[in-house]
């Protein structure tokens, strides 16, 4: 084999395993070096603690070349940011993936995707796709397998309100997942790490990098775990009470007023996974808005935040 040449040192295995994922998306095969004691590969000890990426010597100044071309998307040296450390959200999910590169597309939104000059950088969108449907099929299965005595239209109900974008969003903020999300400036200066829509994104394409990395039943055991009590609450008498738009009407009917409107104000998202904003309204004025992946989702949501405005007048 040519000798090895380093062409990229960094404090971080994190940071170097993106270089290395970056050089391997060029065709040039790269070998890491470091003290660091958690990482994956074969190591050797420098005094300093530097992670080493080592080329071939051939393949030296091209490396250099494609690092540099990233080095102007670098803050503070860095050729590549990633928020938060990929080990410690491995522990959170219980999970630790073989092929990191599958987690990192998981977290990176279109808006970073697009920030990349090399379009090396692939988004999330085609993995939240697949992480939909494996999501929905085993929901679905935990759903017949637990509660067989419920009928197609009662199994519906609930596999609707378990994976709507507020309840992924909610499982996403448990997970601390915003805080890993790879995003562009504008969405970072927007506050994206809070928005429910980018929360429940991105916890879809985890599911489907976890499955793409370990097959279903590593999917189905992380799906299991997360919706645990979830799934518990279902068995609750409480849960059959959540019809918020029955209760918001309820409510305007005990306060002699009249029923409330539902309007679509705007629709975002690719065709297969739409968003809809809509706003509720009584008499003109507007109760509450809400989004949610289908217009039914987003009017329950709606009233929900209609009937906690009313309790608090």
């Amino acid at each position: 084999m040519d000798d090895l040449v380093v062409v990229f040192r960094t404090r971080s295995d994190i940071e170097a395993n993106i270089v290395q994922g970056l050089l391997e998306a060029h065709g040039i095969r790269s070998f890491l070096a470091s003290d660091v004691t958690h990482a994956v590969f074969p190591l050797t000890i420098d005094p300093l603690g530097e992670v080493r990426l080592k080329v071939r010597s051939l393949d030296a100044d091209e490396a250099r070349r494609i690092i540099e071309g990233h080095r102007e998307e670098a803050v503070r040296g860095q050729v590549l940011q990633v928020p938060g450390n990929l080990e410690e959200l491995e522990e959170r999910i219980g999970y630790e993936f073989r092929d990191r590169a599958l987690l990192m597309r998981a977290l990176t939104h279109r808006s970073r995707a697009h920030e990349d000059a090399s379009m090396t950088l692939a988004d999330n969108e085609s993995l939240e796709f697949l992480g939909d449907a494996v999501l929905g099929f085993v929901v679905a299965d935990m759903l017949f397998r637990q509660f067989p005595q419920l009928d197609e239209g009662q199994q519906s109900k609930i596999k609707s309100s378990l994976v709507s974008s507020s309840a992924l969003g909610r499982l996403a903020r448990r997970l601390g997942l915003g805080e890993y999300l790879l995003l562009g400036r504008g969405e970072e200066k927007t506050g994206g790490r809070r928005k429910q829509a980018l929360l429940a994104d991105g916890y879809e394409a985890l599911i489907a990098a976890i499955y793409l990395d370990g097959g279903i039943d590593e999917a189905r055991d992380f799906v299991v775990r997360q919706f645990a009590d979830e799934i518990e609450e279902v068995r609750s008498p409480s849960f059959w009470e959540r019809d918020y738009k029955s209760s918001l009407q309820e409510l305007l009917q005990s306060r002699v007023l009249p029923l409330p409107e539902y309007l679509v104000t705007a629709e975002s998202g690719p065709d297969h996974r739409k968003l809809f904003q809509v706003e509720v309204r009584v008499q003109g004025e507007t109760l509450a808005q809400a989004s949610g992946r289908s217009k039914k989702e987003a009017e329950q949501q709606a009233a929900r935040l209609a009937i906690e405005r009313l309790a608090g007048e």
